[in-house]
């Protein structure tokens, strides 16, 4: 007996040791990247990336935040951007999958395979570029960061569609028909409350899409005004002027290049972008594992 209670709490005890070890594991890299940014250019330059640096610097992150206001405007429009588009591509989302799910729905199979079908197939960038711009003018305006995000992809679709046929329950719908609710308020008070999990699922997809967006800025931004982030780093890192005191004296700049901390910059830059996604994911945690496996149980 005390055999078979100790097998019985061995187990438990290799997984949790298991997954501990994993989720210390997985903290390295952001361990080792804030250690970078945090560590003097010389000590990188003789050691390389460590965990232990031999002397402590913010430098870096002095650089960065020496014109504060430039990553305070990148900060805003991504924030502006992920949440408005985060918001409204999910109810766009919602209220494509939900009425697919229905088995009352005419055409319900064509409307699938429609949608399928923009998984295989695009119309191609060029024309892409052109209707946004020449005939929606979303050039220079942040509308141009948020429009083309709206409808993520088709497999967020099909997710939440699976997910809405496989847990709301039919009987419920049924039964708030019966007592004269429409569909927009069945959806709003009795689907959209049962999908907690699902929603918090998709919204986390679309929230890393729009945070880490830089592609339809690079394409339509030209203002520094409205660059986001995500962009602001990517210029920064190709071209590292970007951030500096502005001058015309080239012998200035050359000075100001060779003072300046390059890699430990481009760590730092790296825990600015990512540092609230780490702080904002555990919040969706608790929904995240049961969407995705309640919407995977039936296609």
């Amino acid at each position: 007996m005390r055999e078979l209670n100790l097998s019985k709490r061995i187990g438990p005890a290799m997984i949790h040791l298991f997954f501990w070890c994993f989720t210390i594991v997985s903290l390295v890299p952001f361990i080792l990247i804030f250690m970078v940014s945090i560590s003097s250019e010389d000590s990188i330059a003789q050691k390389g990336f460590s965990l232990f640096p031999n002397e402590i610097s913010f430098g870096a992150y002095q650089f960065l935040f020496n014109d504060f206001t430039e990553i305070a405007k990148a900060y805003g429009v991504t924030i502006v951007a992920t949440l408005v588009g985060t918001a409204v591509s999910l109810l766009i989302t919602a209220l494509f999958a939900y009425p697919i799910s229905r088995a009352q729905l005419p055409f319900r199979r064509t409307i699938s395979f429609y949608l399928f079908f923009t998984m295989l197939f695009g119309g191609g960038l060029a024309p892409w570029y052109i209707t946004y711009v020449n005939m929606l003018g979303m050039k220079n305006t942040i509308f141009s960061m948020i429009i083309p995000n709206l409808l993520m992809g088709a497999f967020n679709v099909f997710l939440m569609r699976s997910f809405f046929a496989s847990t709301i329950p039919e009987s419920v719908i049924e039964s708030a028909t019966i007592d004269g609710a429409g569909e927009l308020k069945i959806f709003f008070k009795i689907v959209v409350p049962l999908s907690l999990p699902i929603m918090a699922t998709i919204g986390l997809f679309n929230t890393l899409a729009y945070w880490n967006d830089w592609y339809n800025c690079m394409l339509f931004i030209d203002n520094p005004d409205l660059y986001n982030i995500q962009y602001l780093m990517t210029k920064t890192l190709t071209n590292i002027q970007f951030l500096l005191a502005k001058s015309n004296s080239t012998a200035q700049v050359g000075e100001l290049l060779a003072k300046m901390p390059r890699e430990s910059v481009r760590m730092a830059l790296a825990m600015i972008g990512v540092a609230p996604l780490l702080f904002a994911y555990p919040f969706f945690q608790k929904y995240y594992i049961s969407g995705i496996t309640s919407g995977a149980v039936k296609g």
